[in-house]
């Protein structure tokens, strides 16, 4: 009972400090072994709407995590490489009851005393990455991974939330079959 409850807590704690949501979508029945190399979608990467910095930090971070899954880029490639950004505000409202004593009885009669209670509005802006493999011959999307997480404002800090977001996102290519 005792290792029940550490491992129950330890998967709550660790889903808790869980930064970057992630999700998925791709074409049933892509054989997705047949893709190697890769190279950037052009119109897609010059129409993403970020600064010249959050690009250059986001392909660097897709170049690493690429090569990492034995991807080589390429000028033929088999696979093209897309991103689209949106940022999107989340509100977090935490309704906070403070202490409280009652008592009471049967018809209109009782007692009671009532403590603090306010409601704390948390408003983040987040970052939404898509990126996008599209089938270099037949320009068909074949998968799509989004990551969704809170922006961070100094350089380093994007940096690393940038490699974290992709890092995260990239780890679901190639989908896992179904057993």
């Amino acid at each position: 009972m005792k290792n029940t409850f550490l491992l129950l807590f330890a998967f709550v704690a660790l889903v808790g400090c869980q930064t970057v949501r992630v999700s998925q979508d791709y074409a049933i029945g892509t054989d997705f072994n047949q893709y190697k190399t890769y190279a950037y979608f052009k119109k897609g990467v010059d129409e993403a709407k970020i600064s010249e910095l959050d690009k250059k930090r986001i392909l660097r971070a897709i170049d690493s995590e690429m090569g990492a899954r034995g991807f080589t880029k390429s000028e033929n490639p088999d696979v093209l490489v897309s991103i689209f950004t949106d940022t999107k505000e989340r509100v977090d409202v935490y309704n906070n009851f403070g202490w409280g004593f009652g008592w009471g009885w049967g018809g209109w009669g009782g007692f009671g005393i009532n403590g603090p209670f306010n409601n704390n509005v948390n408003r983040t802006t987040e970052g939404v990455l898509y990126i996008d493999l599209i089938d270099a011959k037949d320009k068909e999307l074949i998968w799509q991974g989004v990551g969704t997480a809170s922006l961070k404002s100094s350089p380093e800090e994007k940096v690393e939330r940038t490699n974290e977001m992709v890092r995260e996102i990239l780890m679901q290519f190639p989908p896992k079959p179904k057993r």
